[in-house]
């Protein structure tokens, strides 16, 4: 089990992580999912050994890596650029880290062609990795990783190089292997989808902290903070102010809200409402129809005063409508 505990970095003068401490289980896959300069390509950097951090330690089964240095953790790493050596063949790849271990070659063409296999790339050892297309040779870098039979997979934004296709084919054949071979990872990434597709359990970060740890669907559910709400575009957020025990008033309208947080009367809140109708609820968004889209299977309808929803049948531009929807206390 991986361990990240009380984890500091400054650069510059500029705080880039503050307090971060999470585990990692066998066979648990964690998504480190935030906004570009959120801090988790640093902290990914710091698991692995390629930067120290100013307070706080990393350590596995127990045993504190601080004076481990990156080959001798036994973690596997996978980039967006695939670092690949253009001059090796995909078996010469693949062997790469194996023969720096000084292996028996019987074993290392062994493990070689059971990595391959594992990425669906068999019949493909002798070919140039140049002559492979962006899919195949991040599958080329994955099968390298996974060879020196890893204690840890880590993956730093491997599928942003490629096109939507390839990227959605790739993740679904990764979830596969990571349940296939039980190899505990972090996976980091900005894009939701990856993030929601491939975890276990998600730690969003900003500004170098962890906002929200929880799994996909209760992070989709509950996301805690006005932020994360507004990172996953769970729908429109805004502001109002507590008028009494369920009520809260707000400049599209006053919304009964059920929550479990405290509040005065006066005092300011965020408010969720999810775009999807929900018939059980009182609460309604209206407006005049400003820009109608076509999107999954139903019309993402925005309206004059900047809010929107989704509804089954589309309106006119300029019409005025109602839409009953599903309002939360972010608090």
């Amino acid at each position: 089990m991986l361990e990240v505990h009380r984890i500091f970095k400054t650069y510059e003068g500029k705080l880039l992580l503050e307090d971060i401490s999470f585990k990692v289980d066998t066979g648990e896959t964690v998504c480190l999912l935030g906004a570009s300069g959120s801090g988790k390509s640093t902290l990914l950097r710091i698991i692995a050994g390629l930067e120290e951090s100013d307070a706080g330690f990393v350590s596995f089964n127990g045993m504190d890596l601080t004076s481990t240095p990156p080959h001798l953790r036994d973690f596997g790493l996978v980039f967006q650029d695939y670092a690949l050596f253009p001059h090796l063949n995909v078996n010469e790849n693949v062997a790469f880290g194996l023969k720096m271990r000084r292996l028996p070659q019987t074993e290392i063409a062994r493990r070689v062609a059971s990595s391959l296999e594992l990425v669906n790339l068999t019949g493909f050892g002798t070919r140039k990795v140049t002559d492979l297309s962006g899919g195949e040779q991040q599958r080329v870098a994955l099968a390298r990783a996974l060879a020196i039979q890893p204690r840890l997979l880590m993956f730093d934004e491997p599928l942003g190089a490629l096109d939507r296709t390839l990227r959605e084919g790739l993740l679904n054949e990764l979830r596969t292997i990571l349940h296939h071979t039980q190899i505990p990872a972090i996976y980091v990434t900005h894009d939701q989808e990856e993030a929601f597709t491939l975890a276990d359990r998600i730690l969003i970060l900003h500004d170098g902290a962890i906002l929200r740890e929880g799994t996909p669907a209760g992070v989709w559910s509950n996301p805690g903070s006005a932020y994360v709400a507004k990172f996953l575009g769970l729908g429109n957020v805004f502001e109002g102010v507590v008028s009494d025990e369920r009520k809260v008033e707000t400049r599209y309208g006053d919304f009964t809200v059920q929550c479990t947080h405290k509040h005065s009367k006066g005092e300011k809140v965020h408010l969720l409402a999810r775009p999807l109708p929900a018939e059980s609820e009182a609460n309604v968004l209206q407006g005049v129809v400003s820009d109608i889209i076509f999107q999954q299977e139903r019309f993402k309808v925005t309206l004059d005063t900047g809010l929107y929803v989704y509804i089954d049948d589309a309106p006119k531009v300029g019409e005025s409508i109602l839409a009953r929807v599903k309002v939360e206390c972010l608090g």
